[in-house]
């Protein structure tokens, strides 16, 4: 075994079994008189656990926040202290704490209304965290997503998250997100702990997230905690409510296109509960009403499911679920169906009042398959992962916490299957190479008051990754798939000069390296601090697409001895402040992105159902470098935030000698994903208890294209030149969204409670283009451009309930 994952491994479990053990053995004097509160903290209608809830001491002027299960602890001196437990949108608890021996002590807090956006739990403390040493990190509650006026009346998770500095996307009606420039593929996006492949319904019109069934959501753009890894660029980490042990409840919303209706309660009364929500659209039954589009739909639907259970006070099982499809069909010619499945049973273990534990075991698949009765075949293709993760969070004081764990994965990809439906079509069965990999880490990680200025976070990750059989590789001269055509100056295909076969499970290629991350926050004073991180970031996974924007049709692929595992650096430095008593905050921060074997391709590539990928992509480098502002109002009928990006994106890939030249002459050239300028204002405002308003400008430069510089003609058709990739731009992005939310008044007899939401998307319609195509102009022969546009004003009604 490799000496590094033996002295990491080493290290953890010496720290795991002092953990235990070390409770209360000390002989030091001081020790001795100090003692360990600990315990969970839940919405008191629900029983749901809260994540993020701050406990604090005012006297000792120290505290701490729950975890991402509710659980809290904090070691502090023998006394009696008046403790202070808060959060938003609940009221706050004060009680007396006698601290004569290690205690437990579960608080519940109760919301402050009863108003519908508020059934689900706020997650975010909206003022800026001034002491402690993170950054790079945006927080959002649902209850604040849900008041976002958004396309087609649709509450959508990733659309709200393009209103945080630093976070873009490809246009109108594109899936995925942008973060500091990097690519889509570079995102970790989780869903109770298992990864989600592809986040998007109906090609990027919406998200696969139901916001009913949502708690918590951060997103990590920067300075990332060393338990996540696998991509370079940000990790989206959302969790599901668990559901209320307490009593039945039921809410919902039907809107223009799609509805959805979410059932929770209890399994056992205060000890087990279920939650179980499911969104469908309907849009495509209006298209029966027209001869001409009766056989065509397209039209997605999904569920999420969790089951919780209290074993004893020291023991908790959770089991969840998520299952979602997408189907477009074409005259029932043409049918794609895709879609994410999940599922992951988790256990939190509790061995004493410092040291809490969280087993999963975790299984995601992303399937897409393409059913073409017309050609007599059936397309299936996918991605599979295995995972098993365990956790551990020490609370060893209130100035030092740490957190270690392993996990690994196993990754089974399906680049295609093609199965005949049609006997007299003459296609056969056939099967691209599957391939197969596995993924083990190790990580370390600690938060450290060094004074009561200056905060520490680091931490270290050892990633492994290990390409495996069952299938045959191509064996290429010099080791070179490509090859470079020096009389005309392009690249080629390299033809293999043989072949190898690996038997399964047998490793064709092993990476491992390790990945440090790190923050420090220095505290000016109680209102403003400074600070900075760094963190390494390995991705082992690529995702085989030429486009800015994800689809479907996109194929995962494990790296291996011809592509190499993507290494991103970063580094951020940041300035932080609350004002009059943290109704304003002001975040600013600066960073610098470098990611080396990034991939390209060369010209004219082929990229679907290619069983040799290797010979259309050269290895390249990204890099990336901004400034992100962002000024909030955290308090009052009027709340919101301005955020501002000035960045840069670009990506290099030279010749691998002195006789090449590189994909675009060897030259840095702008990213994909390159916006200099990024633009949000969100704003809400409640001006009674009927009537709340929201409003949302989106501002962007336009995205990175390449257009024709020139024609020639070629056996009398006129044929566009092209220039170097990616100079041109589409115009300006930006539009204009409003809301208005109406709540009537609620029968005190009744428990059912709702309300009317009024939204326009794209207020003065602007004719956004989603992109610009070229054609020949019949009169004149010249080619002539052509803008496509999605959306123009958009307005939409939804009705919400609950009981």
């Amino acid at each position: 075994m490799n000496t590094k994952i033996i002295y990491l491994l080493t290290l953890i479990l010496l720290l795991f079994f002092s953990s235990i053990y070390s409770q209360d053995k000390s002989g030091n004097e001081l020790a001795k008189k100090k003692y360990t509160l600990s315990g969970t903290i839940s919405d008191a209608k629900s029983n749901e656990s809260i994540i993020g809830v701050n406990v604090y001491f005012p006297e000792l002027k120290t505290g701490t926040i729950t975890n991402e299960y509710g659980f809290y602890s904090i070691t502090i001196p023998k006394g009696n202290y008046e403790v202070q437990v808060s959060y938003v949108s609940f009221q706050t608890v004060t009680e007396n704490v006698n601290l004569e021996k290690n205690t437990k002590n579960n608080f519940k807090l109760s919301s402050i209304g009863e108003q519908l956006q508020e059934v689900v739990i706020t997650t975010d403390k909206k003022a800026t965290n001034i002491a402690k040493a993170e950054m790079s990190i945006n927080k959002l509650s649902i209850a604040t997503i849900k008041k976002m006026p958004v396309v087609l009346g649709e509450v959508d998770v990733l659309k709200s998250i393009l209103l945080l500095p630093g976070v873009t996307n490809a246009g109108e009606g594109a899936s995925g997100f942008n973060v500091r420039g990097g690519g889509a593929d570079q995102n970790l996006i989780l869903l109770d702990e298992a990864t989600i492949f592809n986040s998007s319904h109906v090609f990027g019109f919406f998200s696969v997230f139901n916001p009913d069934a949502i708690k918590d959501l951060k997103l990590y753009k920067g300075g990332i905690p060393a338990r996540y890894g696998g991509r370079a660029s940000s990790v989206l980490d959302i969790y599901q409510k668990d559901g209320s042990s307490t009593g039945f409840h039921m809410n919902g919303g039907i809107g223009l296109i799609s509805s959805r209706l979410l059932a929770e309660g209890p399994i056992v009364k205060d000890k087990g509960s279920f939650l179980i929500g499911g969104r469908a659209s309907y849009a495509h039954l209006f298209l029966k009403l027209s001869q001409e589009q009766k056989n065509n739909a397209a039209y997605f639907y999904d569920l999420n499911t969790k089951l919780s259970y209290k074993l004893n006070p020291n023991n908790n099982l959770f089991l969840s679920g998520y299952f979602g499809r997408d189907v477009f069909s074409l005259d029932k010619s043409f049918t794609n169906t895709y879609g994410n499945s999940t599922l992951n049973l988790r256990w939190n273990h509790l061995f004493n009042d410092k040291l809490f534990s969280n087993l999963s075991v975790i299984y995601s698949d992303y399937y897409f398959g393409l059913d073409l009765d017309l050609a007599g075949f059936k397309w299936d293709s996918g991605i599979k992962n295995y995972n098993i993760k365990y956790d551990f969070k020490n609370y060893i004081s209130d100035k030092f916490k740490l957190n270690f764990g392993v996990n690994s994965i196993y990754y089974d990809f399906n680049p295609g299957t093609i199965n005949p439906t049609n006997p007299n079509s003459g296609i056969n069965f056939s099967q691209l190479d599957k391939k197969y990999a596995f993924e083990p880490a190790l990580y370390i990680e600690a938060e450290q008051e060094i004074s009561k200025k200056v905060s520490l976070y680091y931490g270290l990750r050892y990633s492994l990754f290990y390409r495996l059989g069952q299938s045959t590789t191509n064996v290429y001269a010099n080791n070179e798939p490509v090859t470079f055509n020096q009389e005309l100056q392009i690249y080629e295909k390299a033809t293999p000069i043989g072949s190898k076969f690996y038997d399964k499970n047998k490793v064709i290629q092993h990476y491992n390296y390790l990945e440090p991350r790190f923050s420090v926050a220095y505290g000016i004073d109680k209102n403003q601090s400074l600070k900075a991180s760094y963190n390494r970031m390995v991705q082992y996974l690529q995702l085989v697409s030429n486009t800015s924007s994800p689809t479907p049709l996109d194929i995962w692929m494990p790296s291996d001895n011809l592509i190499k595992p993507q290494i991103a650096d970063q580094v951020a430095l940041g300035y932080f402040r609350n004002f009059n008593e943290e109704m304003y905050s002001f975040e600013a921060e600066a960073f610098y992105k470098k990611i080396q074997n990034r991939m390209d391709y060369i010209d004219g590539a082929d990229l679907i159902a290619n069983e040799a990928i290797e010979q259309v992509i050269l290895n390249g480098q990204m890099r990336s470098y901004g400034l992100e502002l962002m000024f909030r109002k955290n308090e009052g009928k009027f709340t919101g935030w301005i955020s501002y990006t000035l960045s840069k994106s670009e990506q290099q890939t030279p010749g691998r000698n002195s006789s090449e030249i590189g994909i675009n002459n060897g030259k840095w050239y702008s990213s994909a994903y390159d916006k200099l300028h990024n633009l949000a204002v969100t704003s809400s405002y409640n001006l009674n208890k009927k009537w709340s308003f929201g409003a949302n400008f989106i501002l962007q430069s336009g995205q990175p294209v390449t257009y024709p510089n020139g024609q020639y003609t070629y056996q009398d058709i006129l044929v566009p030149s092209y220039g170097l990739r990616n100079e041109n731009r589409l115009p300006i992005y930006n539009h204009l969204d409003l809301s208005a939310t109406l709540t009537p008044h609620k029968n005190d007899n009744r428990s059912w409670n709702s309300e009317w939401v009024f939204s326009i998307y794209n207020v003065y319609n602007r004719k956004n283009a989603a992109s610009i195509g070229f054609q020949q102009n019949a009169d004149t022969g010249n080619n002539e451009a052509l803008r496509t546009s999605i959306f123009g004003i958009v307005p939409a009604v939804s009705y919400n309930f609950k009981f």
